[in-house]
């Protein structure tokens, strides 16, 4: 193998994740922590370790010379970004790669097209992808946003042209405060990505969110694995995610993995992708964005396929080429997946760092816990909130949920709050189980609860 040794570019469960694929490749791995992360697994896992700074992200797992210089010193010959951090960095890529090391993801130019939102959307455009109605270009000014707006029609939504995760995205619902909701939404892109560019596109009222793996393999070939239904959300931040979409047949999933294909293909497409869609109540289908790296939410996906995406990713740059055809791709069942946060959901969501007294974990048939921490294990105040991801699969969407609720049950974890009372209630829920959400689902829920 020419891939002998990869360094992750990453922490916390997904980094584990990559540290198990390599593994079970022969692959040497080597994990780069901050000060803070010293005591996490995937620094007691990996073949070796290395600290790149202080707690600051900026200052250690976003410092591209410190990542590089540690890639370097111990002898890598890839580097794997796993999502969040740099891994939607174009400048990142273009970089590992002129430093001679193998980037297990995109190519730079699949992650800069992708990247801005703005182009993303006139790309798919003409690849024949359904988009929701709006700019067709970055929108430069207030005066401009508004007669687009005004040509729309109200409520529109305000989105950052160059990032995502929800931030730089408002909600205008009359001319009033439009103004407001371009100015605030203006300021968050500036300071969340650097890029205070906006565009501005239709506001669908009870929308599904609703996406697509794909894998290529950057000469032509892309795969399409199936969809995931993600409407289970806080402030565009998913929740619990699940495959395949309970409100999709057969005949709108021919057309939503049609269009994602078109979509990757347009841009040769290689490596893990995720195209996102928004379903309107008359069941259209309509492209937001494109995710250019692997998704927390994947292992729902390979529960499905009996699929390791990890492994296909690094397959890839391994030997240039996928080794499956679409026909070989199959869906088996359903599978659920929730997130663990260290959260308070009965004190707004407020972070909980802090100490684990006590973890159990659940196991059985159809059960997979992706997670980092440990008993004794000090939670930081300084990342993401996630520290574990429970997934669950069976033959159907109600035996999975059953599983679900037993796995939840048997889910330990004291010293911290976390969001898994949240899951309880929400798999007991009457919408829930009859597939009755939209992304303003767990809203209606908090509300009524």
């Amino acid at each position: 193998m020419k891939i002998k040794r990869v360094l992750i570019a990453n922490r916390g469960e997904i980094a584990v994740r990559i540290i198990y694929a390599c593994k079970e490749l022969g692959i040497e791995t080597v994990a780069i922590y901050s000060e803070a992360d010293k005591d996490s697994l995937h620094v007691f896992l990996a073949d070796q370790s290395i600290c790149i700074g202080p707690p600051p992200s900026s200052e250690s797992y976003l410092n591209i010379p410190r990542i590089i210089s540690a890639a370097e010193v111990t002898g890598c010959d890839a580097i794997h970004p796993g999502y969040g951090f740099l891994s939607e960095n174009p400048e990142f890529a273009e970089i590992v790669k002129s430093s001679g090391f193998i980037f297990i993801g995109p190519e730079p130019e699949n992650i800069e097209k992708m990247g801005d939102k703005a182009q993303a959307r006139r790309i798919m455009k003409e690849a024949g992808v359904p988009v929701i109605p709006g700019s067709d270009d970055i929108v430069e000014n207030l005066d401009d946003g508004m007669d687009i707006a005004k040509q729309i029609g109200f409520p529109v939504m305000i989105k950052a042209a160059g990032g995502g995760g929800g931030r730089g995205m408002r909600i205008a619902w009359n001319e009033k405060d439009f103004e407001i909701n371009f100015k605030t939404a203006q300021a968050e892109a500036q300071a969340a990505f650097n890029d205070k560019r906006l565009y501005i596109e239709k506001f669908i009222k009870r929308p599904r969110h609703i996406e697509v793996q794909v894998i290529g393999d950057g000469k032509g070939k892309v795969l399409t694995l199936f969809e995931r239904e993600c409407s289970i959300q806080r402030k565009h931040q998913k929740v619990l995610e699940e495959a395949p979409s309970p409100a999709v047949d057969d005949d709108l999933r021919k057309k939503l993995l049609e269009y994602a294909k078109r979509g990757a293909s347009a841009i040769n497409y290689k490596s893990a992708g995720t195209l996102e869609f928004l379903m309107d109540e008359e069941k259209n289908i309509y492209f937001i964005e494109m995710n250019t790296r692997i998704q927390v939410e994947h292992p729902v996906t390979e529960a499905i396929t009996g699929l390791d995406l990890i492994k296909m990713q690094i397959e890839i740059e391994e030997n240039g080429k996928l080794g499956l055809n679409q026909e070989d791709v199959e869906m088996d069942g359903h599978a659920i997946e929730v997130r663990i946060n260290a959260e308070d959901p009965d004190k707004g969501f407020r972070p909980s760092p802090g100490k684990i007294e006590n973890l159990h974990f659940p196991g059985g048939p159809g059960v997979r816990v992706d997670s980092f921490i440990y008993s004794g294990y000090q939670v930081k105040p300084f990342y993401d909130s996630l520290i574990a991801k429970l997934i669950v699969h069976d033959t159907e969407r109600e035996k999975a949920i059953r599983r679900l609720k037993r796995a939840l049950d048997e889910t330990i974890i004291h010293g911290i709050s976390t969001t898994i009372p949240l899951h309880k209630k929400i798999v007991e829920d009457k919408d829930f189980i009859e597939g009755n959400i939209d992304t303003h689902f767990l809203e209606r829920f908090l509300q009524q609860s």
